[in-house]
């Protein structure tokens, strides 16, 4: 399944990451819901003015924005290393290491959100993803 000769196998990171975006989204909507419940207005939501949502809500939209920030060019590595036929060990290898980094992050951001420990996560993905454009870019200047 998580064969290297398979270049289709640089999707399944990809599919995880898109996954825990779709679960970011619900728990945003579930904790704005639950602020609505609890007193915030849909006026607010209408231009973000007029009260402050709570804690549990900014940490859910904040956490799902991020998810359109470091993951944005992850996609980007493992597409322009399908496109160039360089999908290796390797490429696996610093593609998973990413999502591992990035579920940690998730985990932290939505559980118990120690900014030290989130940020182990963040570094660890960004490493991750910084050996994973490496990788991409040897492959892209062996083709010149």
């Amino acid at each position: 399944m998580f064969n290297a000769a398979n270049p289709v196998v640089i999707f399944l990171p990809m599919l995880v990451v898109v996954a825990l975006t779709f679960v970011a989204l619900f728990r945003m909507g579930a904790a704005r819901s639950a602020a609505m419940k609890g007193g915030m207005t849909i006026e607010y939501y209408r231009a973000h003015i007029g009260g402050q949502e709570p804690e549990s809500a900014v940490v859910g939209v904040r956490h799902y924005h991020n998810l359109f920030e470091m993951p944005v060019p992850f996609y980007a590595a493992c597409l322009t290393a399908f496109v160039l036929g360089a999908i290796t060990i390797w490429t696996l290898v610093f593609a998973w290491a990413y999502v591992v980094g990035r579920l940690v992050q998730s985990a932290v951001h939505l559980s118990y959100n120690n900014p030290m420990h989130r940020g182990m996560g963040f570094m660890f993905g960004v490493v991750s993803q910084l050996a994973l454009w490496i990788n991409v870019a040897l492959a892209v200047f062996a083709r010149l």
